[in-house]
């Protein structure tokens, strides 16, 4: 059966929050003060908002990806942003066009809801990730630097 993207519907929080132990395996870890509880919360919350799309990718029902996008940012040099928080896919399942497939429709959902431009983050240490980027051919790369405040110390 071949996988379907399509966009996550209220409800289904609690069973897209394993996706992110996807993330958290190495090279990556849990963020400072990572809460599943709250997580589930603001996946929620983000399936529900007009300003964000929570994208899946599914194969004979079980989740084999997940992408989320939000605008944030309306820029004065470049305009109104689409940034790509999550974009994951399931271990055994990389290199099988999924990921592409998620973001090209996080592309077009930014697209269709007037951003200009669509962004990401990435770890440094994400090389297999970093290869899967430079072929989607980015039109600009740029460092991050970040900074935990408040509550995630």
């Amino acid at each position: 059966m071949p996988v379907e993207i399509r966009e996550a519907l209220p409800g289904e929080s609690e069973r897209l929050i394993p996706a992110y132990e996807w993330l958290f395996a190495p090279p990556g870890s849990a963020p400072p003060g990572w809460d599943e509880a709250a997580a589930q919360q603001r996946l929620e919350a983000a399936i529900a908002a007009e300003d964000a799309e929570i994208l899946i990718a599914l194969e004979d029902g079980e989740v084999v990806g997940l992408c989320s996008a939000y605008l944030d940012l309306d820029s004065v040099r470049f305009g109104l942003r689409c940034w790509v928080e999550d974009l994951a896919v399931h271990p055994d399942r990389r290199s099988q066009g999924i990921g592409k497939r998620l973001l090209d429709a996080a592309k077009e959902w930014g697209s269709e809801h007037g951003a200009t431009h669509l962004e990401l983050d990435s770890g440094e240490a994400r090389a297999d990730a970093h290869r899967f980027y430079e072929r989607e051919r980015p039109d600009w790369k740029s460092g991050q630097f970040s900074w935990v405040l408040g509550q995630g110390r």
